[in-house]
């Protein structure tokens, strides 16, 4: 059984943003993980060699403005903070490794079930991943306590849930203009509706059941449903089950209207398919790193798609369709307002492990023209370096100096032409001819510097 976690918590918003870090095969080192062991105060040994689990841990605290352990042993954790409870999301977990004592493996919990816990944490399988372990290693589970916390440092950072900015209460205005009051169409599956709301919800919520004794009633009491009740069950049946508040904006928006209007599991179908992960209908950790590895505009495009195809099976889409794909491009087009990539002051972004080259301090600086954008002038090489120009001579001398010579009346005697055969002159023009062509050709598409001059001295 699975258990449903509370919202991300600010450390845990850097280490997502990191997903997908991995060690580099032989001496060279990612400088991301090695900016982690940095970070949390051990230069000496900063490259992806060492075991940086802890590293990676210590480095999201810190980012958040909370201090670690700053040591690079995994149950250092162990008595740092505060007892977390177990369906705390973000909370740092230890595990043990083996039967040493002295060994163990630590990350953040980001889901569990009755018998494993799964972590996002660094150095698993050699990177930054989402992994499951075995509940029986797990230690314990760690918070850090508010004293640790640093004043100011999480105040740049996106605000998350209901009372956000464009969150819950912004989602739902707009959803309840798709929705709109009462209807009670025969067509409709959902049956007596109001502002969304159906009547076996309603009743549900009264704590009553649809009979032929009560129908009339409730439909009556459903007309005049006061909006602190519809409040109440959008946030609880939607907002929350859809996990709407562990979403980007653009995305929970998105996703939410999704859920009201198909369903809280049929939604989360939906996004998985469009993510490509299992279609299990739980969103859970595995989606949610996929959500963060995924272009949000990419990702809107790929779901209302999905959305569309999903409506055109209906058996009533005859009667409702033309409203069903409207309101998807309306739903589509109030995600997109709401996307903007988010920024983390406190946060470098992920350089290319590859193409990313540091120094000790962090980053090389770049020259001054590729810093600011311009080109870096290219140095030139000599002509006579050029594969180009040889190969522009040789054809020269091989096909058209005959035919210069021959206009100016330089002719190639007779005994020398029978001596060296006729045929023979005209293979050696062929070849030469050829060669200098294409070693024209393959010098142009290898060019990539100008040429310079330079003083040439010809001795006779």
């Amino acid at each position: 059984m699975s258990h449903t976690l509370s919202l991300q918590p600010p450390w845990l918003r850097f280490a997502w943003a990191d997903l997908g870090q991995r060690e580099i095969a032989g001496r060279v080192s990612n400088p991301r993980i090695a900016d982690y062991i940095r970070r949390v105060g051990h230069p000496e040994v900063a490259d992806d060699e060492t075991a940086w689990c802890a590293a990676f841990v210590g480095a999201c605290l810190d980012r958040a403005g909370i201090d670690g352990t700053g040591s690079l042993m995994a149950r250092s954790y162990v008595a740092w903070g505060e007892p977390a409870e177990a369906d705390c999301i973000g909370a740092v977990a230890v595990l043990s490794r083996g039967r040493d004592p002295a060994l163990g493996h630590v990350g953040f919990l980001v889901g569990a079930t009755d018998d494993g816990v799964y972590l996002l944490g660094g150095n698993q399988s050699d990177a930054v991943t989402v992994a499951r372990f075995d509940r029986s290693r797990l230690i314990c589970l760690r918070r850090p306590p508010g004293t640790l916390t640093k004043p100011g440092a999480t105040a740049a950072l996106p605000e998350i849930g209901p009372d956000a900015p464009a969150g819950f209460g912004w989602s739902l205005a707009r959803i309840l203009e798709f929705e709109g009051g009462w209807t009670d169409d025969r067509f409709d599956p959902g049956g007596p509706t109001n502002k969304g709301i159906t009547l076996a919800v309603f009743a549900e919520a009264r704590g009553e059941a649809v009979t032929s004794d009560t129908i009339e009633r409730l439909k009556l009491e459903l007309r005049s449903i006061p909006d602190s009740l519809v409040e109440r069950l959008y946030h609880e049946r939607y907002w929350l089950k859809a996990r709407c508040p562990d979403l980007p904006r653009a995305l929970a928006h998105f996703h939410f209207d999704a859920a009201v209007n198909q369903g809280v599991g049929g939604a989360a179908r939906m996004l998985q398919e469009a993510l490509g992960v299992e279609t299990d209908g739980e969103i859970g950790p595995l989606t949610l790193g996929a959500v963060v590895a995924k272009p949000i505009p990419e990702l809107l495009d790929r779901y209302a798609a999905i959305r569309r195809r999903r409506y055109r099976g209906l058996q009533h889409f005859w009667r409702f369709g033309r409203g069903w794909l409207t309101r998807v491009d309306k739903a589509l087009e109030q995600a997109r307002s709401l996307h903007r990539p988010e920024v983390h002051p406190a946060t470098p972004s992920a350089p290319d492990p590859v193409r990313s080259t540091f120094s000790e301090e962090g980053h090389r600086p770049m020259p001054e023209a590729q810093s600011t954008g311009a080109s870096p002038p290219t140095p030139g090489k000599w002509w006579g370096q050029s594969l180009t120009v040889w190969g522009a001579l040789l054809t020269a001398a091989t096909t058209v100096a005959p035919v210069v010579f021959s206009a100016f009346g330089l002719e190639v005697s007779a005994d020398l032409a029978e001596r060296l055969g006729r045929d023979a002159v005209a293979v050696v023009q062929a070849i030469g001819g050829l060669a200098g062509t294409v070693m024209t050709i393959l010098g142009r598409a290898r060019a990539d510097t100008p040429l310079q001059r330079r003083p040439l001295a010809v001795r006779i």
